[in-house]
């Protein structure tokens, strides 16, 4: 059986860096190989749009294409840190008819997201769990060949909809899946652990996943703890000076940040970080 693990990652971020570090250990340990993605392949128009909209989304796209060629796929954001402990994610979730991914409908009310999306495409009889809407995380999702999704998730699709909705290549990806009657289950937290969560105990997770704050105080901290984390989980299992320069990196990016966002001396700005910001 062939495997892959994908990823879209874009540049020199020190965060992606790592992220690829913990992917490549993990597939060699699974018997997986590793697919990064450093442009993008599927030309999308984001124009004035409604809510946040990257036009990487689209890039999840690509994963029906590596099925035609791999048996199964899993997908990865670039911010998520796998631990050196993980467990087999192929071996706990084996049915090829079934796409899996995180139900984060299960704590966030999302709602809102499935009435924008069927104001654009139409009412479907959409799945419930408990009192919300089963609303499933793309950060994370393992598909095999026998799952249709990419039969109907397609770039016309995503573009029909990206300027006017929220989330728009995960609200559409959860549409096509209830509206076509798809296989789904979901993962278990361990796989997609994001704050959302909660702090308690996050890094015994196997898949770490840093969206939004990630973690830290606020977003423009979250490179620097996942780089802390990262350091921390692979210590003696990685070379430390490879990162300690990822460490660096980060730091040296975060400061340029704050130093343009405060009207303070610069040296000022870095020694209060310094005192104040772990690193």
């Amino acid at each position: 059986m062939k495997k892959a693990i994908f990823t879209l990652a874009i540049g020199d971020n020190p965060m992606y860096q790592a992220a690829i570090l913990s992917f490549k250990h993990y597939a060699d340990k699974v018997g997986a190989d590793l697919i990064v993605s450093d442009e993008l392949h599927y030309p999308i128009n984001i124009h004035d749009p409604h809510y946040g909209a990257n036009p990487a989304w689209a890039e999840k796209l690509r994963i029906g294409e590596l099925l035609k060629e791999y048996d199964r796929v899993l997908y990865l954001d670039a911010d998520i840190l796998i631990s050196p402990s993980a467990q087999d994610i192929f071996k706990q979730y084996t049915d090829p008819m079934v796409i899996y991914m995180l139900n984060e409908g299960a704590i966030c009310d999302r709602q809102f997201e499935r009435q924008l999306i069927e104001n654009k495409l139409g009412l479907l009889n959409w799945p419930m769990q408990c009192e919300g809407v089963i609303y499933y995380n793309v950060g994370v999702m393992l598909v095999s060949q026998g799952c249709k999704l990419f039969d109907y998730a397609d770039l016309a699709g995503l573009q029909s909809v990206c300027n006017h909705i929220r989330f728009y290549e995960q609200t559409f990806f959860n549409y096509q899946i209830f509206k076509n009657d798809l296989k789904h289950k979901e993962l278990a937290t361990t796989y997609n652990r994001m704050d959302m969560f909660g702090k308690e105990g996050y890094l015994e997770a196997d898949f770490i996943h840093y969206a939004g704050k990630g973690y830290a105080k606020n977003s423009r901290r979250r490179d620097i703890q996942f780089l802390k984390d990262f350091a921390t989980l692979y210590d003696n299992i990685l070379p430390r000076d490879k990162m300690e320069a990822l460490k660096a990196h980060a730091w040296h990016d975060y400061l340029n940040v704050v130093c343009k966002k405060y009207p303070l001396p610069n040296f000022l700005i870095k020694q209060c970080c310094r005192w104040f910001v772990p690193h």
